[in-house]
């Protein structure tokens, strides 16, 4: 198996476990770092054992040889980075949100399929190990036909301690986690048909909404929700668990706190089972079921670098986008809007 060089774009916080992530898929190297500031590139360089850093993009893009690039970096930066890598016939990896708006995102989509370049989304939350064993359960058919699903992400972590920046933007919630819940809530139940949507802004020291209930017709008929919010006091602080409930004409499937997860079936007959992530040294405690996901979700974007099948393409992410814009539109027009509309 041929051992892929990558350049990562961006030094800040996630890329201290983006890069282990790409370590313990094994067989990629990172060779190259940029960041604006070069101080922080070398830094970084230094950590992890990469040779070269750059504070200039197109320089790197000019004299490294490499397979892929790795875009951590703010969402605003991400269109153009795409552009000049994928200018340069260099497959790429970017964080979500894929992109600032709607528009900009399907332009990058469009971009990389123009230049015969794969673009690939790290949209790592769909493969945390309790959802993935909640989304097991459902493609099996253990509970039949779903009709009805919930899936919860609220808290009141300081998220914005790591993620200062956070707290400025404009759009919050939605395009943050919501990114991550409502691809979720795709990768469990399918595509939608329509989405309606509330925010709020409920803590005053920040500037865009951080509450938000979605409400979505799926095309297979079922209703899901999903909530989200930031400012949620719970005991026990459940950050950064997802919960769920999904139902079928067998029965439901739900997933509680520390990855259990309660079958029941129509006779009244109860299983439970624990899916637990591995948990890696170089995690952040706090982060530790999100980064272990990290890991899964590297290893299935490096199956799609070598050719193979990948879950969260760049073409595939598009829907997540959408409905993230959607719900953004059905917040501010507070009405129903149908996917296939919002073009």
């Amino acid at each position: 198996m041929k051992n892929l060089r990558y350049a990562v774009f961006g030094a800040g916080f996630w890329a201290n476990y983006q890069i282990p992530g790409w370590f313990e898929v094994g067989g990629l190297t990172p060779v190259a770092i940029y960041n604006r500031t070069l101080s922080k590139a070398k830094d970084m360089a230094s950590k992890f054992g990469i040779e070269q850093a750059y504070d200039n993009v197109d320089a790197l893009l000019e004299n490294e040889e490499l397979d892929f690039v790795d875009i951590i970096t703010d969402v605003d930066t991400h269109p153009i980075f795409v552009e000049k890598a994928a200018k340069k016939g260099m497959p790429v990896v970017c964080q979500k949100p894929m992109g600032p708006n709607w528009e900009v995102a399907k332009s990058m989509v469009k971009t990389c399929e123009d230049q015969g370049v794969p673009l690939f989304i790290n949209e790592n939350w769909r493969w945390q190990a309790p959802l993935r064993k909640v989304k097991q359960v459902v493609d099996e058919g253990l509970i039949g036909e779903v009709f009805k699903g919930k899936i919860a992400h609220t808290h009141a972590f300081p998220i914005f301690d790591n993620q200062p920046f956070l707290a400025e933007l404009e759009q919050l919630i939605l395009t943050d986690i919501g990114s991550h819940v409502l691809d979720t809530a795709r990768a469990i139940m399918g595509e939608a048909e329509s989405i309606y949507c509330l925010t709020q802004s409920a803590n005053p020291k920040v500037k865009g909404e951080d509450v938000a209930t979605v409400l979505m017709r799926m095309k297979s008929g079922a209703q899901c929700v999903v909530e989200m919010s930031f400012f949620s006091k719970l005991d026990p602080e459940p950050f950064p668990q997802t919960f769920a409930m999904i139902e079928g004409s067998k029965g439901s499937v739900s997933l509680g706190y520390d990855g259990w997860i309660t079958i029941v079936d129509r006779e009244g007959k109860v299983e439970k089972i624990q899916a637990v992530p591995t948990f890696y040294a170089w995690a952040n405690p706090d982060y530790a079921q999100v980064h272990a996901s990290i890991v899964d979700c590297n290893r299935d974007i490096a199956q799609g670098l070598r050719g193979g099948h990948c879950e969260t393409t760049g073409r595939d992410n598009l829907e997540t986008v959408r409905l993230v814009f959607a719900a953004y539109e059905s917040a501010k027009r507070n009405e129903v809007i149908r996917l296939a509309d919002f073009t």
